[in-house]
């Protein structure tokens, strides 16, 4: 078993981050056995569709590997790289843009999203960044990734160029990646409205937990979140249509290892001037030891940089092989 995970390192993580994606990494990594194997990569050159600086961007790639070391993935344990140290990555999407068709991409939703109405105006990196996600996934023959609703459909693009690319050059290369679905994947929302993510490009810095904030700010920002006039149910039935109501609960619920119903038992008839003292205390609790651990590490570039280049050659020797084997399929000569 290969797992296979990235995040783009656009800023600090967020409490939506960690609760919807990085704890499952972390205990993905701690219950490996044998010889699987988890690949935790920083998806540098995914970020070039967006402009950024180059300062900028090398702060943001060594911020986001001292947070997810702080946060709990180790290094000796699992494959912490960035993309741009293994080159295999740009190789192997200019072949697989050769199997991947025009039609296929223009269905993906996140493109048309992210582009909105402004499609001309878009950059073909953007259009093509599925490719990229297949040549991430594929060139390490992983047999599984962590997906979130938003990214299915660009694990079922990878398959398919698999699948295509195997039958066109009448080989068995490449694998098809399975999803994993995290029993325990928490869906954080904005605090200042229930019904959008939690995201750093809202311009709110009151709608986010950052995994940087103090304790005093996350007091505060728990204290100001958006919530409705009505008590807590007895149980998260009567969450229903309460959409920042049931983020909050749901928060609480993640971060305590309990369920909905069991934390509207405990809150049930009390106003939200009970209740988010008690959650803030629970957010400080778990995210203190995170935010001193990231600042302790985000000071030593010399050390982020050695993690990231220990990766990466574990990760450049285990991608050389496919790399090498698409290259021979196609009859490219090197």
């Amino acid at each position: 078993m290969r797992v296979l995970s990235g995040i783009q390192p656009t800023g600090n993580l967020h409490l939506g981050n960690y609760l919807g994606a990085i704890r499952n990494w972390v205990r993905m990594q701690d219950e490996m056995t044998g010889d699987a194997q988890c690949f935790f990569f920083l998806a540098d050159m995914h970020s070039v569709t967006v402009h950024e600086g180059r300062e900028a961007r090398i702060r943001n790639v060594r911020d986001m590997a001292a947070a997810l070391v702080a946060a709990g993935i180790d290094p000796d344990r699992s494959v912490l790289f960035n993309q741009a140290r293994v080159p295999a990555h740009a190789e192997l999407c200019w072949l697989l843009n050769g199997t991947a068709r025009i039609g296929w991409l223009n269905r993906m939703t996140q493109f048309k999203d992210k582009a909105g109405k402004d499609r001309e105006g878009a950059s073909v990196g953007l259009f093509v960044y599925p490719v990229l996600q297949a040549a991430d996934i594929l060139v390490y023959n992983a047999t599984h990734v962590p997906v979130g609703e938003d990214q299915k459909q660009h694990l079922e693009l990878a398959r398919d160029i698999a699948a295509k690319f195997n039958s066109d050059f009448g080989v068995e290369l490449f694998t098809l990646p399975d999803p994993i679905i995290p029993k325990e994947s928490a869906r954080i929302m904005s605090f200042r409205d229930g019904t959008a993510k939690m995201s750093k490009s809202d311009p709110s810095d009151m709608s986010r937990i950052n995994l940087t904030d103090d304790d005093d700010a996350i007091m505060t920002k728990v204290k100001k979140a958006k919530t409705d006039p009505e008590p807590l149910p007895e149980s998260a039935e009567g969450l229903a249509g309460r959409p920042e109501a049931g983020n909050l609960v749901g928060i609480f619920a993640t971060l305590s290892g309990r369920t909905a119903d069991a934390v509207c038992a405990e809150f049930a008839g009390k106003g939200f001037g009970a209740f988010k003292p008690a959650l803030g205390e629970v957010l400080v609790e778990t995210l203190r030891p995170i935010r001193e651990r990231f600042l302790e590490l985000r000071t030593d570039d010399a050390a982020l940089d050695a993690i990231l280049d220990k990766g990466a050659a574990k990760a450049a020797a285990a991608a050389e092989p496919t790399l090498r084997a698409a290259y021979d399929a196609m009859g490219l000569m090197r």
